[in-house]
C-alpha cells in the first residue's frame, strides 16, 4: 500500500440536540412544523436538506389545503418513479394529526405500468374524479399540462418535489409551464428541494417569479445539529496520479459503510471499462468468496478475516442489477447495519436513495453539478444509531504538466474547489449581519461569549438552538427593497455559488499573485449580483454584495483559524463558533473595508498547496497565468464608481502612486476611462 497523503478537509461538528428528530403534539418534526405554519400561502418554496422530512411536511400542508382551504385536489410530481414511494399512505392521526394521508393505488402513477403517454389519460380521469391525491413523475405532469393546458388544473395544489430539476431556462419545459401556472394565478404551488443550486448558470426561478413565493428555509446546520447520533461531518478532496483504482484504497476504509460512485465512462478519470473498475475495487478490498444467492451481493473476505457484503449497481446485466437494487430496499436495510457494507454505483444511489447507515460517500472524478454533489453528500448525512461520524471524499485526478488535457484537468480541479467552498458555506451556521450603531444592544437568545455584549466594539452572538450568528459590522449597508431583503435573508448561498463558480474569479483568487482582493470582493462580486438581479438598484446591489462577501470571508477566516489552532479545532460542536470569535478579536475593527480586503480563496490555496505536488501546482499556475485578463471597460466603470465613493469619504481621488494597492487599482480604472474618452475625441 502506498503511503497515505493527508486529505484536506473541512470538518463541521454538531451538538446532537435531538431537536430535528423530536416530534410535536401533531407528529411534526421541527422543519415540518416550520413549513406547516406557512400552510396558508398560495406559493410556498421549502428549502431543506435530505432526510429532513420534506415529503411528510407536504402531506400536512396538502391535507390542510384539501380540508380547510377549499382546494379540490393535490398533484405531487417527483423526478423519478422510485421517489413516488415517499408519498405512500401514512396514518398521521396515529401521531396526533387531524387527517390521514391516503393515495388510492390507481392514482400513484409511479407504480402504474406503461409509459408517460398512456399515464396522461389517467391524469385526465383523476382531474374529472372526486378523488383527492395523485402522485406522478415530472415527465407525466409535463405531458399532461402540455395536452390539457394550465386551465385544467385550476384550484388545485401542485407540489413539485426535488424542485432543482426545474429551470428558468426557456429550454426547460417544466420551468416554462410553472411560469404559466404562476401567471394564471389559479393554483397553489408547493416547491421542495434539498439542493437549490443548479450545476449550470440558469436560476431555478426568475427573480420576479421567486418573489411571489414564501420561503421556508431549514438549514443543514439546524438539521445535523438536531440529530441524535451524528456529531461530525467531514468533507475533503484527494488528488491522485495514474489510475484511481490504484489509489482508492488510500481513502477507502473497509470499516465504514460506504457508497462509491465511480466516474462516467466518458470522463477523464474513467479507466475505460466500468466493469473492470468495479472488479479492481473489490480486489483491493479483499478476496472474492462468491455471490449471496438471496441478495446478489458480492461476498469479499478482508485481510482481517471479516466478510464484506458489496452491492454492485454498475453491472450491465439488468436482472442482476435489479436483484441487488431490490435487496437494498428490503426492510432489513433500514433495521440492520450489517445488511450491506459497500455499495458501488455509477448513475444510481444518489437523489432519493435512503441508506441511513452510510458513513462515507466516496466519489471519483469531478462532478459538474453542485446539485449532484449536494445530493451525494446527503446520502451520508442520515442519522442512525451509533453513527457518530460521516464524510464525503472526492477523488480528483491531479493536473499533470505532461498530459495533453492539462487545461481540462485544471478546470476540473477549480470546479471541485468551488464546490468545496460552497459546501462549507451550506454546512455553516446562518449569518445575520447588522450595522454597528451606538444604540445597538444584545439580541435576546444570543450568546456573546465569556465577557458578554460590549457596546464599545463589534459583537458576535450565537444562538445554539437555531444555529444562527448575529454579527455587527461597521459600515454595513442594509438592503432597502423587499427583493434585496429576501436575497440577504434567504439567497446568500445562491449568490456565493455564482461567485465561486465564476471561472475568472476563482482562477485569479487562487493564482494571481498581484491580485488586489477588492477586485474580486467589490468589482467582480458586484458585477455578478447586477447580472443575476438586474431589478436591484445600486444601493441594494451594494447591500447584497457586502452581505455575501461577509458570509464567505467569515467562513473562510474561521476555517483558517481552526486549521492553525489545534486547541480550537478540538472543541467539538463549538469549534467553528470559537473560530469566528477568535479571528474577529484579532482585528481592531470588524468593518466592511477590512472584510473586502480578504481574498476569499487564500485558505483554499493554502490547502491546495498541501494536497498537490509542486509540479501540479506549477502546471495549474502556468495555464492560468497565460490568460490573465486586462482591465475591461465594465471593470473600469466599476472602479471609477468606487473611486467616487473614495473621494466622498476622503476628499480626494485615488492616486496611482499610492502605497495602497486598491487605491492604485481604482486610479488605474479612472485612467483607463480617461484614455478611452481621449481616443473617442481624437477619432
Amino acid at each position: 500500500m502506498k503511503e497515505r497523503k493527508a486529505i484536506p478537509t473541512v470538518t463541521v461538528n454538531y451538538k446532537s440536540t435531538k431537536s430535528s428528530t423530536t416530534s410535536n403534539e401533531l407528529g411534526m418534526r421541527a422543519m415540518q412544523e416550520r413549513a406547516y405554519e406557512k400552510r396558508g400561502e398560495q406559493y410556498l418554496l421549502i428549502k431543506s436538506p435530505p432526510a429532513s422530512g420534506k415529503s411528510r411536511a407536504l402531506m400536512f400542508i396538502a391535507l390542510d389545503k384539501l380540508n380547510n382551504q377549499g382546494i379540490n385536489q393535490a398533484i405531487i410530481a417527483v423526478p423519478e418513479k422510485s421517489i413516488g414511494s415517499s408519498f405512500a399512505n401514512e396514518q398521521l392521526t396515529k401521531y396526533g394529526f387531524h387527517y390521514d394521508w391516503v393515495v388510492e393505488p390507481r392514482w400513484n402513477l409511479c407504480n402504474a405500468p406503461g409509459e408517460d403517454g398512456s399515464k396522461v389519460n389517467s391524469v385526465k380521469t383523476f382531474l374529472e374524479s372526486n378523488d383527492k391525491v395523485l402522485v406522478c413523475t415530472h415527465s407525466t405532469f409535463r405531458f399532461a399540462l402540455d395536452r390539457f393546458g394550465v386551465e385544467m388544473f385550476d384550484n388545485r395544489l401542485i407540489a413539485v418535489d426535488e424542485f432543482h430539476h426545474v429551470s428558468a431556462d426557456e429550454g426547460n419545459v417544466l420551468g416554462t409551464q410553472l411560469k404559466q401556472l404562476v401567471a394564471r394565478d389559479s393554483v397553489h404551488i408547493v416547491a421542495m428541494t434539498g439542493s437549490y443550486f443548479r450545476g449550470d448558470a440558469n436560476p431555478v426561478l426568475m427573480p420576479e417569479d421567486e418573489a411571489k413565493f414564501e420561503t421556508v428555509t431549514y438549514t443543514y446546520y439546524e438539521q445535523l445539529n438536531g440529530y441524535e447520533y451524528l456529531k461530525t461531518l467531514n468533507l475533503g478532496y484527494y488528488f491522485y496520479s495514474g489510475a484511481y483504482a490504484d489509489e482508492i484504497i488510500n481513502v477507502l476504509n473497509a470499516d465504514e459503510k460506504t457508497i462509491i460512485h465511480i466516474p462516467n465512462v466518458n470522463s477523464r478519470e474513467s479507466m475505460g471499462d466500468k466493469i473492470k473498475e468495479v472488479e479492481h475495487i473489490i480486489e483491493e478490498l479483499g478476496s472474492w468468496q462468491g455471490i449471496d444467492p438471496k441478495t446478489g451481493f458480492h461476498l469479499v473476505k478482508t485481510k482481517d478475516g471479516r466478510t464484506l457484503k458489496i452491492a454492485d449497481l454498475v453491472d450491465d446485466d439488468v436482472a442482476k442489477r435489479n436483484r441487488v437494487a431490490a435487496a437494498l430496499k428490503l426492510p432489513e436495510a433500514k433495521k440492520n447495519r450489517d445488511h450491506v457494507d459497500v455499495i458501488i454505483a455509477l448513475g444510481m444511489a444518489k437523489e432519493g436513495f435512503d441508506w441511513i447507515w452510510c458513513e462515507h460517500a466516496l466519489t471519483i472524478g469531478y462532478r459538474s453539478s453542485l446539485t449532484e454533489i449536494v445530493q451525494i453528500i446527503g446520502r451520508a448525512t442520515r442519522d442512525a444509531p451509533n453513527k457518530t461520524h460521516a464524510r464525503f471524499t472526492n477523488l480528483i485526478a491531479e493536473p499533470d504538466a505532461n498530459e495533453g488535457a492539462v487545461t481540462d484537468a485544471v478546470n476540473d480541479t477549480l470546479k471541485a474547489i468551488s464546490a468545496s467552498l460552497l459546501m462549507e458555506q451550506v454546512l455553516a451556521p446562518r449569518f445575520n449581519f447588522t450595522p454597528k450603531r451606538p444604540q445597538n444592544g444584545p439580541v435576546e437568545g444570543y450568546d456573546y461569549g465569556e465577557n458578554g455584549y460590549d457596546p464599545e466594539k463589534e459583537n458576535i452572538g450565537f444562538n445554539e438552538e437555531t444555529g444562527q450568528f448575529q454579527i455587527e459590522i461597521k459600515g454595513l449597508t442594509l438592503p432597502k427593497s423587499k427583493d434585496a431583503v429576501r436575497i440577504c435573508k434567504e439567497d446568500l448561498n445562491e449568490v456565493i455559488a455564482a461567485f465561486a463558480q465564476d471561472k475568472q474569479t476563482i482562477e485569479r483568487g487562487l493564482f494571481d499573485k498581484e491580485l488586489v482582493p477588492q477586485e474580486l470582493t467589490q468589482v467582480r462580486m458586484g458585477k455578478i449580483i447586477k447580472e443575476r438581479y438586474p431589478e436591484l438598484d445600486d444601493e441594494d446591489i451594494e447591500a447584497v454584495r457586502q452581505h455575501a462577501i461577509a458570509a464567505i470571508n467569515l467562513t473562510q477566516k474561521a476555517k483558517e483559524t481552526l486549521n492553525n489552532d489545534e486547541e480550537l479545532s478540538s472543541r467539538g460542536s463549538t469549534a467553528l463558533i470559537d473560530g469566528v470569535r477568535r479571528f474577529t478579536m484579532d482585528v481592531r475593527d470588524l468593518d466592511v473595508d477590512w472584510i473586502d480586503s480578504i481574498n476569499p480563496f487564500s485558505e483554499a490555496y493554502s490547502i491546495l498547496s498541501k494536497a498537490m505536488t509542486e509540479q501540479s501546482l506549477k502546471a495549474m499556475a502556468e495555464v492560468i497565468s497565460g490568460k490573465k485578463p486586462n482591465i475591461t471597460l465594465d471593470e473600469a466603470r466599476e472602479l471609477a464608481k468606487r473611486a467616487l465613493k473614495f473621494k466622498k469619504e476622503r476628499g480626494r481621488l485615488p492616486e496611482i502612486k499610492s502605497a495602497d494597492p486598491w487605491e492604485q487599482r481604482m486610479a488605474q480604472g479612472i485612467a483607463f476611462l480617461a484614455r478611452i474618452k481621449a481616443e473617442e475625441r481624437n477619432g
